[in-house]
């Protein structure tokens, strides 16, 4: 066991500035501007430095209660609390990956959070805040090579993996992509619509809610411009690793092997550019209140050659736009009249693959190996048409495959030989084989045309 380590001293000082804007500003609402009543008359300057000083002394406290070592059997432990003492074990035989991030407050003072993804289990509670950016990213090394069955001392253990970095996504590019979008463009052509109907029907309390429309397309532009500013992907030998962020700096890592779904989509209005945007499903994430910031998007807007190129590096050996695609059934047209041409489903020896869309058209793709479930589900609408949609279930996360609007009788036969290629894959499945490599017996494919994309 090795003595136990704390978070950087001023810790406290940047978790106290985290909680002390929300109360103060519940100060002031309290106080209504005037004296607190509630606090015996304390004028709300007295209140605001009390709260601050209460806020202050228990971030200090939580801060001298945390406490991190390995223990006998090599595993990271974290201590913590006041009253309640939590005892957590971050089990690294199990240790999927190691995530360094960097939110604003942290970075003005230098300082990083370190957050462990361990199978099964949620990142809440064996997060470390703060480190500074060296040590987390020491601590990150130390981690990673005590999981692969390295016992050296801390300081023997190299830094940080090499990398190659694969993409580096333009901000010029982004920004444009990001204004291109289909819910961008929607809520520009809303204003005008707004403010025309309110100048007909003599409202003019509706134009002005129309105007401030002009907000909605900024903030949502402006959000995801600061989330994946300067975002570059970088191949290692534990994986995947995203960096991206101005605000709010992040650094995750897609572990090898741990890509259960991918999806590619390209927006109608990127077509001109061929731009395309990657995502992907990732085992290892029970859920809780981090979890959605484990990492879904692998490429948020790049040409279709990178994009390929980047899957290659997810799933080795796989083209989903070179796969034949059974159409959907005739019947699809009533049901589905914008998409019906784009719909579409088929399978190669190693993944399944379908396509759907009008807007967003998107190819989703599975591995044999990596489905967890298959069903055929049929809506009253659908039945009435003698259609039925197939569902290949992968794990939480963006990516869904659904084959839309199939011909009833087709879709039984599909889920049939999708669960038994899936049985098999598992079990041809061997230790370390990337799951896009796993062949499984494919029944002849129907007559169909493949993907629209070159």
């Amino acid at each position: 066991m090795t003595p136990p380590r704390r978070t950087h001293p001023i810790t406290p000082l940047v978790t106290g500035a985290r909680a002390a804007p929300i109360l103060i500003i519940g100060v002031f609402v309290v106080g209504n501007g005037e004296a607190v009543q509630l606090f015996g008359g304390l004028g709300t300057s007295a209140v605001v430095v009390m709260v601050l000083m209460a806020v202050g002394l228990y971030a200090y406290l939580a801060w001298t209660r945390l406490e991190f070592f390995y223990d006998d059997d090599g595993d990271l432990r974290i201590t913590s609390g006041l009253v309640v003492r939590n005892d957590r074990r971050v089990q690294l035989s199990r240790l999927q990956s190691v995530d360094v991030t960097q939110p604003l407050l942290a970075r003005l003072f230098g300082l990083a959070e370190l957050r462990p993804d361990v199978a099964g289990s949620s990142a809440e509670g064996t997060t470390l805040r703060y480190l500074s950016l060296a040590d987390a990213q020491q601590l990150r090394a130390e981690l990673l090579a005590r999981a692969a069955g390295l016992r050296e001392e801390p300081d023997s253990i190299v830094e940080t993996a090499p990398e190659q970095v694969l993409v580096q996504v333009p901000s010029p590019h982004l920004l444009a992509s990001l204004i291109l979008q289909p819910i961008t463009v929607f809520l520009v052509l809303l204003i005008p619509i707004v403010v025309a109907f309110a100048g007909v029907a003599g409202v003019w309390e509706l134009g002005i809610t129309g105007l401030f429309l002009l907000f909605a397309p900024v903030t949502v532009v402006g959000g995801q411009f600061l989330k994946y500013f300067g975002f570059t992907v970088a191949q290692s030998p534990d994986g995947l690793r995203l960096r991206f962020g101005l605000t709010s700096h992040r650094s995750q890592t897609v572990p090898p092997g741990r890509v259960q779904a991918v999806r590619i989509e390209r927006p109608l209005m990127w077509k001109p550019w061929g731009w395309v945007r990657v995502v992907v499903n990732v085992a290892g994430t029970a859920g809780g209140s981090e979890s959605e910031e484990r990492p879904s998007v692998v490429l948020p807007v790049a040409p279709l050659p990178v994009a390929r190129a980047v899957l290659q590096r997810v799933l080795p050996g796989v083209d989903p736009f070179a796969v034949a695609l059974t159409p959907a059934a005739p019947g699809a047209r009533w049901r589905a009249p914008l998409q019906h041409r784009q719909l579409g489903a088929g399978a190669t020896p190693s993944v399944f693959v379908t396509r759907r869309g009008w807007l967003v058209p998107q190819w989703d793709v599975v591995p044999h190996a990596r489905t967890q479930s298959v069903r055929v589900v049929q809506g009253p609408w659908q039945r009435s048409l003698g259609l039925a949609s197939v569902h290949v279930d992968s794990t939480p996360g963006p990516v869904s495959i659904i084959a839309l609007h199939q011909d009833a009788a087709a879709a039984r036969l599909l889920a049939h030989d999708q669960a038994a290629r899936a049985g098999l894959a598992r079990r041809l499945a061997g230790p370390g084989q990337p799951e896009s490599q796993v062949v499984a017996p494919t029944p002849d494919p129907a007559a169909g045309g493949g993907s629209d994309l070159p």
